[in-house]
């Protein structure tokens, strides 16, 4: 049998087969005339692989199937470490750069483009890629991930999502080259520090205007990103309706970004626990209205988590489900604790995959890299 392989843009959904079609130990599959239904019917024949006899003098009659190159789609964690690493140095060289405003638009919208192709690939960053670059910047991105997704949900128009992501990218710059440092100290802030940390939303303004930075709402979202509902926040003390809306949900993806990260003094909290710390047990400071399109947008159980099922089996959370406790988990690990041999995706709406915990790291026996829960979309 003369085989040619056939490839996923030659079989057209709703048209018929133009020749037979075999597997790759020459077993028929398909017959001439058969009519694919759907496109995940294309993709399990594919799994299997597709070949054409071109040694039938049947199939020599009919057209070779035009074999193209395959295009790879783009990569949301690629594009996002490359946010990641401009970002880094337009901050660290703003009083410097040229046309400061443009360039941060331009990694803005590197980020939103990324959210858009796969948001839950971009949700899983947060968790899984938290050894890329430095974490001052890193956090920033993260956060403009979350807050894009809950302005989407709540309809923000595109000029507003634009300023938010620029804001959140910048919300920091004022205390940047402190940042690290405020972080990993383990003990109480000093005076000193304590009067930096809540001064930099007022300093950080002061610095995108002399970068020629004019927008108004991408600057106020900037100073008033840690405000609080009951005025408990700086550097103003605002409360309810006096904080601009946008700023909330920086301040509230800022809030939830740094608990679920870890550093070198301090352990993550686990996502569910992330957001029970926020609206729950400092309720009396979050926009109630916020709070529910914030677990709408990111669920108890967002991408990335790792996570027991009630059949013992050990996954990790791979897309968002229909319901904020039921997401979509790829299975890894079987009940006896040895690696699945094929991949399995669970719905845990169902009962025997519920839920049962949430898993550190840690507790996975094996390593593994995105791509391999995702495909390209999460390529290196």
């Amino acid at each position: 049998m003369a085989q040619r392989r056939i490839s996923i843009s030659d079989v057209t959904v709703g048209t018929p087969l133009p020749w037979d079609v075999y597997d790759s130990k020459g077993i028929l599959l398909l017959h001439q005339g058969y009519v694919v239904n759907d496109q995940r019917q294309v993709e399990v024949l594919m799994e299997r692989g597709l070949y054409v006899d071109f040694g039938d003098p049947a199939n020599m009659r009919r057209p070779a199937p035009q074999i193209l190159p395959r295009k790879e789609k783009p990569s949301v964690l690629r594009l996002i470490n490359e946010a990641n690493k401009r970002l880094e140095y337009v901050l660290l060289n703003l009083a410097n750069e040229a046309n400061a405003e443009a360039k941060i638009l331009e990694i803005a919208k590197v980020v939103d483009f990324a959210v858009r192709l796969n948001s839950d690939v971009a949700l899983a960053c947060i968790l899984l890629n938290q050894i890329s670059g430095v974490y001052a910047v890193r956090h920033c991105t993260d956060t403009a991930i979350v807050s894009i997704l809950v302005a989407r949900t709540m309809q923000k128009s595109s000029d507003e999502i634009m300023s938010i992501i620029a804001a959140a990218l910048t919300m920091n710059i004022g205390m940047l080259t402190y940042h690290d440092k405020l972080q990993k100290k383990e003990g109480v802030l000093t005076a000193e520090e304590f009067a930096t940390m809540r001064r930099h939303p007022q300093d950080g303004v002061e610095v995108l205007q002399q970068a020629g930075i004019k927008d108004h709402d991408w600057l106020s979202y900037v100073l008033h990103h840690h405000e609080n509902e009951d005025g408990s926040g700086y550097p103003k003390g605002l409360s309810g309706q006096d904080i601009p809306q946008n700023a909330k949900i920086i301040a509230l993806a800022d809030r939830y970004c740094a608990r679920v990260s870890a550093r070198s003094y301090k352990k993550s909290l686990f996502p569910n626990t992330a957001l029970r710390d926020i609206f729950v047990d400092q309720g009396k400071s979050v926009d109630p209205l916020l709070a529910a399109f914030f677990i709408k947008e990111l669920g108890l159980y967002p991408p990335g988590t790792f996570v027991r099922l009630q059949n013992r089996e050990i996954g990790v959370v791979v897309r968002k489900g229909t319901a904020p406790t039921t997401p979509v988990v790829h299975a890894i690990i079987g009940p006896g604790g040895g690696l699945l041999a094929s991949s399995s995706k669970r719905d845990t709406g169902s009962d025997m995959y519920a839920i049962q915990e949430v898993l550190h790291e840690k507790k996975l026996t094996m390593r593994f890299e995105m791509h391999q829960l995702w495909g390209e979309e999460a390529n290196p």
